[in-house]
């Protein structure tokens, strides 16, 4: 129950996140914040964001189920992808009641950079980092990985999301709205949420 709680309270603090930037104070900081990291920087910058921005599409989470898998970690796929299928339909849900444009929509042309083609959708709340993280979070526990690792892949998630606003196609209350429902959804989803005793584990499988 106490997962639960806590997963309840990440979503809450993600719808309000959107909320707050709805309103004229959140709104001028969530641009200002945007256009510190999208405005331009130097070109190797500007490649490391285009390099690892995908790295949070659900077809990344889908390779790297694959390569866990062939590790023998079935348990872990299992529970890697249910939590991120499910952060990305319940993401693909809250943008279409959500419907906010894009930076590149929103600002006039010229004043937002795109590294990247445009997408379709709307922009809150952003699924790459979501994704990413639930697959993490829901992963880690099932695979034993230490505090290092965790938070190494808790960093990478945060740069994902960073990559985001980088490339011009999220605004910062997105991504940061996208890393608290993937890891409130990775959290349900993890191997403690689900009752298995680390004790009781065998090997992952």
């Amino acid at each position: 129950m106490r997962k639960w709680g806590r997963a309840a309270a990440l979503v809450g603090v993600s719808t309000a996140i959107g909320v707050w930037s709805s309103t004229e104070q959140g709104s001028a900081l969530d641009h200002r914040v945007f256009h510190a990291i999208n405005d331009e920087r130097h070109p190797v910058l500007d490649g490391f964001f285009r390099s690892i921005t995908e790295l949070g599409s659900i077809w990344a989470q889908v390779g790297a189920a694959a390569v866990l898998l062939k590790a023998g970690r079935r348990r872990a796929v299992q529970r890697a992808l249910v939590a991120s299928a499910i952060t990305w339909t319940a993401s693909q849900g809250m943008k279409k009641l959500w419907m906010r444009t894009r930076p590149y929509d929103h600002f006039e042309e010229g004043t937002a950079r795109l590294l990247v083609a445009k997408l379709g959708g709307t922009s809150w709340p952003s699924s790459h980092p979501a994704v990413l993280f639930a697959f993490v979070t829901a992963a880690e526990r099932e695979l034993g990985l230490g505090r290092g690792t965790r938070l190494a892949l808790a960093a990478l998630a945060g740069k994902v999301a960073a990559s985001r606003i980088g490339v011009g196609v999220h605004f910062p209350s997105d991504v940061a709205s996208g890393l608290l429902l993937g890891r409130a959804v990775g959290l349900v989803c993890s191997e403690e949420a689900a009752g298995t005793s680390p004790a009781l584990r065998t090997n992952g499988r």
